[in-house]
């Protein structure tokens, strides 16, 4: 018998466009809440962008283009908050302020809201990259193929609104919750910041178990941290200085050493091409 979504019956309206709403109320449908999608009347930038990856993240939600500017949108945006548990938005507070949100949001005392905002000072602007650039995340002139701050944040506007619905569940009220991308990319330079990725650090370069190396006609990735996984690429390779791993791993193609590591359950991978 197939298991039950955890969130059956729980319903999320969220006003958040571009990517770490979208995100986040993507996994909250992958857990069995509804969610209703409020877009202005232009729509979501992210389908613009990111056409493909904007009908991933909505797949199995009810999208409404509302201009909450006029009288009868703002009655069905009303109207579809009074019958949600969740809230989500993604905008400055005083954005909020002019749609009249708060007091909306007053009248639901059932209704938990999650805010997605820039930095601790909501007020700010600010995107993934110049949070990433306040945090080291970056290295110029590259732009950042991966949108660290928006993914941690959607992760933790995931967690906002599962401890808003647990908190509800023994008070029988909402809760207000606000997450910060500037914070999350704050956390996400820990690891630099603590030495353990930055050049020289266990995951810096100082382990050669651990890196890059050039096979006979490409890139693999080796990553034998543990005493057990160190032992056994020693004994696949031959040896464990950064030397012999250069040497050896050049003198065969990847698929040779792809096949090796999966017989001595060594954790290694081939390293795609960016897309």
């Amino acid at each position: 018998m197939p298991e039950a979504s955890p969130l059956a019956g729980i319903h999320l309206v969220s006003l958040a466009t571009n990517l770490p709403g979208p995100l986040a109320a993507a996994r909250l449908h992958e857990l069995g809440a509804t969610v209703t999608k409020i877009e202005p009347p232009a729509g979501d930038a992210l389908a613009q962008g990111a056409p493909g990856w904007y009908s991933k993240l909505t797949r199995g939600q009810t999208i409404l283009r509302l201009d909450l500017k006029v009288e009868t949108d703002i009655d069905r945006f009303a109207d579809e908050l009074a019958r949600a548990d969740l809230l989500l938005t993604a905008m400055r507070p005083s954005a909020a302020e002019r749609l009249g949100l708060p007091d909306i949001v007053a009248g639901l005392p059932r209704l938990s809201v999650v805010e997605i905002v820039g930095s601790d000072d909501a007020e700010r602007p600010g995107h993934d990259l110049t949070h990433q650039a306040e945090h080291g995340l970056l290295t110029p002139p590259l732009i950042p193929r991966v949108l660290i701050a928006d993914l941690l944040g959607a992760e933790r506007a995931v967690s906002a609104m599962l401890l808003a619905l647990l908190n509800r569940a023994t008070s029988g009220r909402g809760g207000h919750h606000r997450v910060s991308l500037e914070r999350a990319a704050a956390d996400a330079s820990d690891s630099m910041r603590f030495g353990l990725t930055t050049p020289g650090g266990l995951l810096g370069g100082a382990d050669p178990a651990y890196g890059l190396y050039d096979t006979a006609d490409g890139v693999i990735a080796v990553a034998a941290l543990e005493p057990h996984f160190h032992e056994r690429l020693a004994l696949m390779m031959g040896g464990s200085t950064r030397e012999a791993l250069e040497f050896a791993f050049r003198a065969h193609p990847t698929a040779t050493w792809l096949a090796l590591a999966a017989d001595a359950d060594v954790p290694l991978a081939r390293v795609h091409p960016s897309t």
